[in-house]
């Protein structure tokens, strides 16, 4: 690879994580890393002057190539030397290309192979923007760093989309090369690939071939949730050339700046700061406040008593109140410039914290403190209103573009099924490939009075969608063969969602059976056609009621909400209780997530783990089994893990299970290392136990401290097939 323009320099890495501290220098000077870099689209960062954005820390600004084009132009910027004299702006400054804006016109637009093709916001005039345009222009106004244009499609783009975009965006990208030609000015190529982690991996690889000074990661906070856009970063990070600087385009929130550190990136852009200042959003140590709420009314008290900002110095939360309330543009500059303030100083921190190599103790605690909202006034349950028509409790009926409909949960946004009919992916992830319908069927010798029933748990009930699957498969199954009768045992502690899916069935039609009816109404349902299918409701916390359950399962759909609406769910403790709850059964366990996290938690609780079927929107799901499953031959249709994994864990961010205690890591390291599935072999199931139970006992009751010597000779013991 070429040398890069930028004389590119990591500093430090921060142990436990790929957070880096990097030094570039452009033409105007030296840029620091991790930097957030203020949105100008128009060569003006909204309510804010050159000289407030030095005094908040700004090291670098982000101007549009596509409104700067329009207005005023190429030829202001020739005359003027440039747009650092034109907006009397001394630092470096980036210009991206046009590409996200052409996609934010879906319908006043055409993207051929030339270009996109659209029609002025500003005369009517129809513009054609190539590569060559656009880079043409960037070197008009003189930006330090360029960007190529880009097609950027929707994150959740079907992949024939995203496949077709990547193409394009990589034949622009060298275009774009072409096109600047000797010009000093730094150029950074864009990945693209939606959620698709190879056409992603594949994206890096063809734009590393080329002399790129940098490399940007594109297509994010464009529809996907945020525990998908984590999972892009990390896995895209981690392919990206270490010598380049790393930016992430559009995103986003603090909390999201800290999480795409932690994952390798350097380099970060967005409207929030002022955008939500506008409208009295802001950033503080107290967690975020909204100035509208009238109880800052008559609050006297600085903004923020931690950040010494010009706003927190000399304004009360009172009078911030009053300008937000009246809509005075000088609330919206002073709310604008605490943002900033608070966004650079978290960029500081985060870099002084790299150099000292206590990040991880940084992340910690600033994840914590960057999820809190209004510590000080924290806001009351709204009166009780009757629920409107498509919502229930915390849930309301959403119904995609595709015309389908699926269940939200309203507070983090997260949707059941969000890109697939609820009974295609329940049938495809779950039903089929688990084998339901060949496990059902008796064999030759069997009869149905003797054969034991098939015992399925359905982790996670939501709306219904997984039981249902089954219960269809079960009576389609036995019209045309003899077969074993089945027990669905669902677990949930919010019917909610259920019944909003079911007062709407219209939008949910496989719920037009007698079978939720039943469930709903008295917690057990049992088909009249015959004693062989059973329903039964399990109500409470899934993880305090396993152990309670019998019969133990042979089959579990694991469905419950995402991490990031339910923490609890994909946690060391949690996989440990359900594999104790399965007790010695030959049990597998399928579930729609292939996070690293949620895969070491199952590994450290004793499943063992091979990788599932791809879904719509990710190239693989999880399927987890009980060592018993593995001497049965159960689990070797399924690919394990293998080492090819065990390396992308090691370097990853999410190495460790949420709730371990950070003392225990490097026993849990060692022991997931040593883990039977990682050794290559196929032992018995007497070995297969002895070493996984060594495992489980090294970690205990989660929160019971052991000491390092301890942990140390319980992993000494399990490798040597001892009891501990």
């Amino acid at each position: 690879m070429a040398p890069s323009r930028l004389d590119f320099r990591i500093d430090a890495q921060a142990s436990g994580s790929q957070a880096r501290a990097a030094t570039f220098r452009t033409l105007h000077g030296p840029v620091e890393t991790p930097i957030f870099m203020p949105v100008g689209t128009q060569a003006a960062v909204r309510a804010q002057s050159p000289q407030s954005l030095v005094a908040a820390g700004s090291q670098v600004l982000l101007a549009n190539t596509y409104h700067l084009l329009l207005r005023p132009g190429a030829e202001v910027f020739r005359r003027m030397g440039g747009i650092h004299r034109f907006m009397n702006w001394p630092g470096p400054v980036l210009t991206d290309s046009g590409g996200y804006q052409i996609f934010s016109l879906p319908h006043s637009r055409e993207v051929t192979e030339e270009g996109a093709l659209f029609q002025s916001y500003v005369d009517g005039r129809t513009v054609r923007l190539s590569p060559e345009l656009s880079i043409e222009t960037q070197v008009a106004i003189g930006s330090d760093i360029m960007m190529v244009l880009d097609q950027c499609v929707s994150a959740v783009a079907d992949r024939a989309t995203a496949r077709a975009a990547v193409d394009l965006t990589h034949r622009w990208a060298a275009r774009s090369l072409d096109a600047r030609g000797e010009s000093p000015q730094s150029l950074f190529g864009i990945v693209q690939g939606a959620l698709f982690a190879d056409l992603r991996r594949e994206s890096v690889l063809c734009l590393s071939a080329m002399p790129f000074d940098g490399l940007a990661i594109g297509g994010l906070a464009v529809g996907e949730g945020r525990d998908e856009r984590q999972d892009v970063c990390e896995q895209t990070a981690e392919q990206m050339p270490r010598d380049r600087p790393r930016y992430l385009m559009g995103v986003g929130t603090p909390l999201d700046l800290l999480e795409a550190v932690h994952r390798g990136l350097d380099m970060f852009d967005c409207i929030l700061p002022t955008a939500l200042g506008e409208r009295g959003g802001v950033f503080t140590s107290r967690g975020y406040l909204q100035l509208r709420r009238g109880v800052h009314k008559h609050a006297d008290e600085a903004l923020d008593p931690a950040c010494s900002c010009p706003t927190c110095r000399h304004y009360s939360r009172a009078y911030l109140h009053h300008l937000t309330k009246t809509d005075e543009a000088l609330g919206w500059q002073l709310l604008g410039q605490h943002n900033l303030h608070f966004y650079h100083r978290l960029m500081r921190e985060i870099r002084q914290s790299i150099l000292d190599d206590t990040f991880a103790s940084l992340y910690t605690l600033r994840r914590r403190q960057l999820e809190e909202r209004d510590l000080d006034n924290p806001s009351s349950p709204p009166r009780a209103r009757p629920a409107r028509t498509r919502a229930l409790g915390g849930y309301e009926v959403h119904v995609a573009r595709e015309g389908f409909a699926s269940i939200r949960h309203v507070a983090s946004g997260e949707v059941m099924h969000a890109r697939t009919p609820p009974m295609v992916e329940a049938e495809s992830l779950y039903v089929e490939q688990s084998g339901l319908a060949q496990r059902l069927k008796l064999g030759p010798a069997e009869s149905a009075s003797d054969a034991p029933p098939l015992v399925l748990w359905d982790v996670g009930l939501g709306a219904g969608a997984n039981a249902m699957a089954a219960i269809r498969c079960y009576e389609q199954t036995a019209a045309l063969h003899p077969v074993r009768a089945l027990d669905i045992i669902s677990f949930e502690n919010d019917l909610d969602s259920l019944r909003l899916a079911f007062a709407h069935r219209h939008h949910f039609p496989y719920l037009r059976h007698s079978a939720p009816a039943g469930l709903l109404g008295s917690g057990r349902w049992r088909s009249s056609t015959g004693a062989g299918l059973s329903w039964r409701l399990v109500e409470g916390d899934v993880f305090e009621t396993l152990g309670e359950v019998m019969p133990r399962p042979d089959l579990v759909f694991y469905d419950l909400f995402s991490g990031r609406t339910h923490a609890g769910a994909w946690t060391l403790s949690s996989f440990r209780r359900l594999f104790e709850a399965v007790g010695a059964r030959d049990a597998e366990l399928f579930t729609y997530t292939a996070s690293t996290a949620a895969r070491v938690a199952m590994l450290g609780a004793g499943f063992l783990v091979a990788t599932g079927r791809a879904t719509d929107d990710k190239p693989e799901s999880t399927i987890a089994f009980t060592p018993s499953a593995l001497d049965h031959g159960k689990a070797r249709r399924h690919d394990l893990l293998g080492a090819d994994w065990l390396v992308r864990w090691e370097r990853s961010g999410a190495r460790y299970p949420s709730d371990l205690p950070e003392a225990d890591r490097g026993a849990f390291e060692g022991a997931i290392r040593r883990h039977e599935q990682f050794r290559g072999l196929r032992p018995g199931v007497e070995r297969a136990t002895q070493d996984l139970k060594a495992l489980r006992g090294l970690f205990g009751p989660v929160d019971r401290a052991r000491s390092q010597e301890e942990l140390e000779d319980a992993i000494r013991r399990g490798a040597a097939g001892e009891e501990p």
